[in-house]
């Protein structure tokens, strides 16, 4: 359904748009001709200031914002495709993005936002079209025109969406620029540096756009940062807060650094992810990465807050109101890059309003979001030591189920087998494998939540780590440079897929499943008894939301590494998702969005290794 705020766009207005794009293909749209321009702009609906009731709404006529609601649930209460139609969808069109993020070095991880007929989506490059949901046609695009000399992007070139708010489209770069663009034409509004990309600063998640404001978080983990979430003024870019998530001197939190160094000022606790808002308690809620360095603890003694936390601030001054820390002085790269959940649960009689979050230890962490207290029980439990890497006595442990194994069954050939590889088992200089790794549990993806059924969808890795680090004299290094105290390294074990439902009420399992591959793309889940993910090998797959039984299937042509999203348009339910492969997953790449619905013709493609490399110009490769 329409928006309240917005008229829809009059059927004359978009036939003239389709007659007027006729002459020209997906690929290549057509020239930009002032009647065009004229016709185009009208069809835009400019979206208003959205009010805490649409955005609070799970999502049906638009999907308005990454997460699809201001709690990021992640679901769609439409019901028109499911478990009995949903074999019967097909293609509405493909459109292709003008080659833009298909270089190896690029990640097609955005999630389109849907307002009033049109997708906007962001590429691996930072380029932004807006696509008309009639016709399948390029409206308009913004080239970011990256420079190929950014050296601090972590974990490949990526955007993982945009923001919708007052009339403008918001994105922020891989060269730490926050970017407005006309709704309408996609022309610059306002640009302004948040960051520097030399000081390690780059942004990855998608910006939130909240009453008037764009909060967005900076990543940069592993060089030498300090972890930060902005608020800028949405009209005009002015900086209207900074919530830096290392306390500094004086400061609740500061006295978990050593105090006879600047360790603090580099510590990393970067925010990888679109927080979530509660209105009601006026709370931003987001969760942190690791400590840096990542391997050395020696250098920072103590719990390292509010590194590998849950974080609640408020929204409208970026003041801390509370923290619950998932691991403490964390050695094993086990940070929270997954947007947190916010819903409302029934425990014990009462309904409890609940922040969740899956993170790469492999648990789901269940946290009151009034106080962030636990809801299910996390107990602190004694773990193994190593006094040089300066380790915590003990781990906060979840009740429940890990929704990934967290020990190693068998040696692998030329290592020893130390702890049974569990979880948590601390590392020198000589090499130990353990379960999770550095890239295992739930990675960014984002999860989903059903509030009819209380089920938590999870998109996870099942892989170990060679773990090694730490060093007597390590030195604190500048911003911007590398500061990992060792090196990531894969253990000789093949990693695996896994997603997982549990049950928010009990933190169990519900079911679980293994891929031959890493899950690496987060999921969406409908009213319909649906969970649409998608494969690295180009598959868009729905399952059965009760079972996890693969009920369809659709081949795109490129890794399908982004979720999607389900919005309803003039009488018809659509999934829309962005096709382009991602560096980590190791995926096809490709330059498409995909529109379905019950009514599409268009069959599946060959998979990426039958098909002929695209001919469509793309950014030159290079790997970092």
């Amino acid at each position: 359904m329409p928006s309240a705020c917005a008229p829809r766009v009059p059927p004359s207005l978009l036939a003239a748009l389709a007659l007027l794009l006729a002459g020209s293909s997906i690929l290549h749209p057509a020239a930009n001709t002032q009647a065009l321009r004229e016709v185009r702009d009208s069809a835009i609906v400019a979206s208003p200031a959205f009010s805490d009731k649409e955005l609070l709404a799970p999502p049906t006529g638009s999907w308005l914002k990454n997460g699809g609601n201001l709690f990021n649930q992640n679901y769609s209460p439409l019901t028109r495709i499911n478990r009995e139609t949903v074999a019967n969808v097909k293609g509405v069109w493909r459109a292709r993005l003008d080659g833009s993020g298909t270089g190896t070095k690029y990640s097609g991880e955005a999630q389109p936002v849907v307002h009033e007929g049109v997708i906007y989506v962001v590429t691996g490059a930072d380029d932004v079209f807006a696509v008309s949901v009639k016709t399948g046609k390029v409206l308009w695009k913004h080239q970011a025109n990256l420079v190929d000399t950014i050296t601090t992007v972590c974990c490949g070139w990526t955007s993982r969406g945009v923001a919708l708010g007052d009339g403008r489209v918001y994105v922020g770069q891989l060269d730490g620029r926050l970017v407005a663009l006309d709704q309408k034409s996609g022309e610059p509004v306002w640009s302004i540096q948040a960051e520097r990309w030399q000081n390690g600063y780059t942004i990855t998640a998608a910006p939130l756009y909240y009453k008037g404001m764009i909060v967005v978080g900076f990543a940069g983990g592993e060089n030498g940062t300090r972890g930060r979430v902005k608020a800028y003024d949405a009209k005009n870019g002015n900086l209207i807060w900074t919530f830096y998530t290392i306390p500094g001197p004086g400061e609740f939190g500061h006295d978990t650094w050593p105090q006879d160094s600047e360790a603090w000022l580099h510590g990393g606790a970067t925010v990888w992810q679109t927080p979530a808002v509660d209105p009601e308690l006026g709370l931003i809620y987001f969760t942190t990465g690791n400590p840096g360095p990542d391997f050395n603890g020696r250098i920072r003694a103590g719990n390292n807050l509010f590194a590998t936390s849950m974080v609640a601030i408020d929204a409208r001054t970026g003041k801390y109101r509370w923290h619950f820390q998932q691991v403490h002085h964390d050695l094993w790269d086990y940070d929270g890059p997954s947007p947190v959940i916010l819903f409302d649960v029934m425990l014990n009689g009462r309904v409890r309003k609940a922040a969740a979050e899956a993170n790469k230890a492999g648990w789901v962490y269940i946290l009151d979001r009034t106080d962030g207290k636990p809801l299910i029980g996390i107990e602190e439990k004694p773990v193994p030591q190593e006094p040089r890497q300066r380790t915590s006595a003990t781990q906060p442990i979840p009740r429940g189920d890990a929704f990934v194994p967290q020990h190693v069954d068998i040696a692998p050939e030329d290592y020893r087998l130390v702890n049974q590889g569990r979880i948590f088992t601390p590392f020198w200089m000589e090499p130990i494998v353990a379960k999770p790794g550095a890239r295992g549990g739930a990675n960014w993806p984002p999860s989903s939540y059903d509030p009819t059924t209380n089920y938590f969808y999870v998109c996870a890795t099942d892989g170990a780590n060679v773990f090694r680090g730490g060093e007597e004299d390590q030195q604190i290094t500048p911003e911007g440079t590398r500061y990992l105290g060792s090196a990531f390294g894969g253990a000789p074990i093949p990693a695996s897929g896994i997603f997982a439902a549990l049950d928010m009420k009990t933190n169990r399992l519900v079911w679980q499943q293994r891929w031959k591959d890493s899950c690496y793309s987060g999921s969406v889940t409908t009213a319909g008894g649906l969970v649409f993910v998608g494969r690295n090998d180009g598959r868009l797959t729905a399952l059965n939301a009760a079972t996890g039984k693969r009920l369809w299937e659709f081949q795109t042509g490129a890794g399908l590494n982004a979720p999607t999203s389900v919005f309803e348009y003039e009488g018809e339910e659509y999934v829309v998702a962005y096709s382009a492969g991602s560096l980590f997953a190791g995926s096809p790449r490709g330059d498409s969005i995909w529109l379905f619905s019950l009514t599409g013709t268009l069959k599946e493609v060959p998979p990426a290794s039958a098909l002929v490399p695209p001919t469509s110009p793309a950014p030159a490769a290079a790997e970092h």
